[in-house]
């Protein structure tokens, strides 16, 4: 892994364990497949790594980190998907988040960035149809609420 992707994980996942409340790591689990999910501030990422990305840090705007694993005799196993995303707010007013791939060495994870309004509550829709899966797309919903910095 490069140093570069090697530094957004840690980071992400340093901002994932601050910002968490009781409902522990975000993950859903179907078949073989686990679907580990996170949001953060996108102010909470390092100025580099963000322009490595390129992610516009803003007070006002959040990122949606996705990663789709398999699972075998070896271990859990990055594997590529479809993934469509739609955020609701409480006055219905819905916004697709576009999620965009990223590849380095083993690892494989999806990206997307959105506005938000301080103390907005978004209802989250995920679907997800990993490649090789024959089945229907697996999905599911989270809401969260954000904060402007």
């Amino acid at each position: 892994m490069s140093t570069r992707v090697m530094t957004l994980v840690v980071i992400l996942m340093i901002a994932a364990l601050a910002l968490m409340d009781a409902r522990a790591q975000q993950a859903e689990q179907f078949g073989d497949f686990s679907i580990h999910y996170n949001t953060l501030n996108t102010n909470l990422l390092d100025p580099q790594t963000a322009s490595a990305y390129d992610i516009q840090r803003s007070g006002t705007r959040a990122l949606l980190n996705i990663a789709v694993l398999r699972s075998d005799d070896e271990g859990d196993i990055p594997v590529t998907a479809r993934i469509n995303v739609t955020a609701v707010n409480l006055a219905s007013q819905r916004r697709d988040i576009e999620m965009r791939e990223v590849r380095d060495q083993d690892a494989i994870y999806y990206i997307g960035t959105f506005r938000f309004r301080q103390e907005e509550t978004l209802n989250f829709r995920i679907s997800v149809s990993p490649e090789g899966h024959a089945r229907a797309p697996h999905e599911f919903t989270f809401r969260q609420q954000f904060y402007a910095d």
